[in-house]
C-alpha cells in the first residue's frame, strides 16, 4: 500500500492558495470567450464556490490577527479592533486639493 493518500469520502478542501490559483484559471477561461454557456455557468458557480471559501478564510485570519503597538517603551499585542480595521494607516494620509 502506498503512503501517497487515502481514499477518503470527503474529498479535502483547498488551501487558499490553491483556490485562489483556481480563481485565476477560472477568470482566464471566462474572459476567453470560448466556453459554451453551460460550461461558463458550470465554471461560474465553481468560482463562486471558490470565492466564497477564500472570503470566509479571509474572515478567519483576520480574526487571528494582533497588533503590535509601542506604550511606553515596550512592545505588546493586542487583537485588532473593528476600529483599527476602519482607521487609516498612519502615514498614508493624502492631500486632496
Amino acid at each position: 500500500m502506498s503512503g501517497k493518500g487515502k481514499n477518503n469520502a470527503e474529498p479535502q478542501a483547498p488551501t487558499f492558495e490553491q483556490a485562489m490559483k483556481r480563481l485565476e484559471e477560472i477568470v482566464r477561461q471566462m474572459e476567453s470567450g470560448d466556453l459554451p454557456l453551460e460550461k461558463m455557468l458550470e465554471v461560474y458557480e465553481e468560482g463562486r464556490q471558490l470565492l466564497d471559501y477564500c472570503a470566509a478564510k479571509l474572515d478567519e485570519v483576520e480574526k487571528k490577527i494582533e497588533l503590535l503597538e509601542k506604550k511606553d517603551g515596550q512592545w505588546t499585542m493586542r487583537a485588532v479592533t473593528e476600529s483599527d480595521l476602519r482607521a487609516p494607516a498612519q502615514g498614508n494620509e493624502e492631500n486632496v486639493n
